[in-house]
């Protein structure tokens, strides 16, 4: 046979599946009526097994793999079919489409905002590229820019959450493990770290450098020319040239943005001493109750998956059925827990879109742990 030929075979076998697909779905749907108005549950894992088994022996060897692989595909998409028809509309999904019918059609230009550090911090220039006219409150931690929007101190919080270099902040995933808090806007701020130090200093006199540890590592391959500096952290760079600039000391400098030399009174010894010319930092607006905004194209979520093979496999492959793009994903240990771990997945899609829907409605009646972080948009 001819290469077309083979393809007519195939052609001819793709319509008996597919025939058989819908037959078998339409079946499922039946048996999870029956299973309803029986009071039994969705899933029966020993009828699971029992079928894998069979048609593994059915396959032989050589198919074995790809049949259970197959099989397993199928059970999953009956057993959504079935909890779907049990619950045709979930909490989330109805939390979402209540928040954009309720979100106003404009983010806001005033508000109260929590930054993490002092004035000059690379937050606070975030901060003023969301809002337009904000009204900052100075925090010391992370923690404490989620306590002050918990508390209602302040509407809106700014924080930093991952770096084009330094990858994640892992503090503020942490973080959000812990507080129920949701992402209304996100931002991008270019990173150009600078060394300073008191007027009238020379690079030569410095030996002790202060910085927040994302800088530091951002900036390793200068600090790997001065073996002689002790490096030092703090809780921010802008804090660092305040440090600096209270120490009156000549051997001192600090790694900070080149807008906190005139607002400490420093000079700058070194400009652009990152590694890489191309560092940006994103930072997201999060706030006490969920608000999204017309355009909102990025949703965050927080998951953890049953400890079983293929978890996370059968997950992205539900990304791929509904045509998400899925740009981030990432783990994180679970605090106080043996090797459990919290999965963090950023979407690409509009929260208006059908495909969005149809995903947010098949993970509230899968998963048992999941968190919604918000649907946004990100100001360029």
């Amino acid at each position: 046979m001819d290469i077309q030929e083979l393809r007519q075979q195939i052609d001819a076998i793709d319509r008996e599946l597919t025939a058989l697909y819908c037959r078998r779905m339409e079946t499922s749907r039946a048996i999870g009526k029956y299973k309803r108005e029986n009071g039994l549950p969705v899933r029966d894992t020993e009828r699971e097994r029992e079928l894998l088994n069979k048609v593994a022996e059915l396959a032989g060897e050589e198919n074995e793999q790809g049949i259970r692989a197959l099989y397993q595909m199928l059970l999953d998409h009956s057993r959504l079919r079935q909890l779907m028809d049990e619950h045709p509309e979930s909490e989330l999904g109805r939390l979402i489409r209540e928040t954009v019918a309720e979100t106003p059609a404009l983010f806001p230009e005033k508000a109260v905002v929590a930054c993490q550090g002092v004035e000059g911090a690379y937050s606070q220039l975030a901060c003023e590229k969301i809002f337009r006219y904000p009204s900052i409150t100075y925090c010391r931690t992370f923690g404490n820019v989620f306590s002050a929007i918990e508390s209602g101190l302040c509407r809106y919080g700014i924080l930093p959450i991952e770096n084009s270099l330094a990858g994640s902040v892992n503090s503020v995933y942490d973080q959000m493990i812990r507080h129920n808090c949701f992402i209304v806007r996100s931002t991008r701020i270019k990173i150009d770290h600078t060394l300073l130090a008191l007027p009238g200093v020379k690079e030569e006199q410095i030996r002790e450098v202060w910085s927040h540890e994302q800088a530091i590592q951002q900036c390793s391959a200068f600090l790997a020319q001065h073996k002689e500096w002790h490096v030092n952290v703090c809780s921010n760079t802008a804090a660092a040239a305040r440090m600096v600039r209270d120490s009156g000391r000549t051997d001192a400098a600090a790694i900070s943005s080149a807008n906190c030399a005139p607002l400490y009174g420093l000079e700058v010894l070194e400009n652009e001493i990152q590694n890489n010319s191309n560092n940006h930092t994103r930072f997201i607006c999060i706030s006490k109750k969920p608000e999204i905004y017309p355009g909102a194209d990025h949703t965050s979520l927080m998951l953890v998956l049953p400890n079983r093979p293929g978890a996370l496999y059968q997950l992205l492959s539900r990304f791929n059925a509904c045509g998400i793009n899925l740009t981030k994903l990432e783990s994180r240990p679970l605090p106080g827990r043996d090797f459990e771990f919290m999965f963090y997945f950023d979407l690409d899609v509009s929260v208006n879109s059908p495909s969005f829907a149809r995903f947010i409605e098949e993970l509230d009646v899968t998963l048992d742990r999941f968190t919604y972080l918000g649907s946004y948009s990100e100001v360029i």
